[in-house]
C-alpha cells in the first residue's frame, strides 16, 4: 500500500468565509477524513494559513508570501494510504474543499525509497 498526498489548492484565497461557514466545512472535514480513518487510511495533514509565511526563490532571494490575494492558495494537505492512484482519487472527490468554485484537490504518491522522479 502506498502513500499518497491530497494537497487543497483554493482558487481565490481573497474570499472570506464567514466564522458559522467556516465551523460547518470543518465538521465536514473532520467527518470526511474520520471516515478514511475508519479504514485505518489516514495518515496525518495539517492546514497551512497564509500569515507569516515566506517563499524561498531561485539563488536565495525570500520574499513575503504566499498571500491569500493570489490566484489559486494551497490551504493544506492530507496524507492517506491506498492500494493505487484510483483509490486515493476517490478519497479526494469526497474533500469539502471541493464545494469552492474553482478549488481543487491534487493527488501525488509520496516517494519513498524509490527515488525522486
Amino acid at each position: 500500500m502506498d502513500e499518497f498526498m491530497l494537497i487543497f489548492r483554493h482558487e481565490d484565497g481573497k474570499k472570506v468565509a464567514s466564522p458559522e461557514q467556516i465551523q460547518v466545512w470543518m465538521k465536514q472535514t473532520m467527518d470526511w477524513i474520520g471516515g478514511i480513518a475508519a479504514q485505518n487510511k489516514f495518515v496525518g495533514g495539517n492546514g497551512l494559513p497564509f500569515e507569516e509565511a515566506k517563499v524561498v526563490h531561485h539563488k536565495k532571494v525570500v520574499t513575503n508570501g504566499p498571500f491569500g490575494d493570489i490566484k489559486e492558495t494551497i490551504g493544506g494537505y492530507v496524507i492517506v494510504k491506498a492500494n493505487s492512484l484510483e483509490e486515493a482519487v476517490e478519497f479526494a472527490k469526497g474533500s469539502p474543499v471541493l464545494q469552492g468554485e474553482g478549488n481543487t484537490v491534487e493527488v501525488r504518491k509520496i516517494a519513498k525509497g524509490d527515488g525522486i522522479h
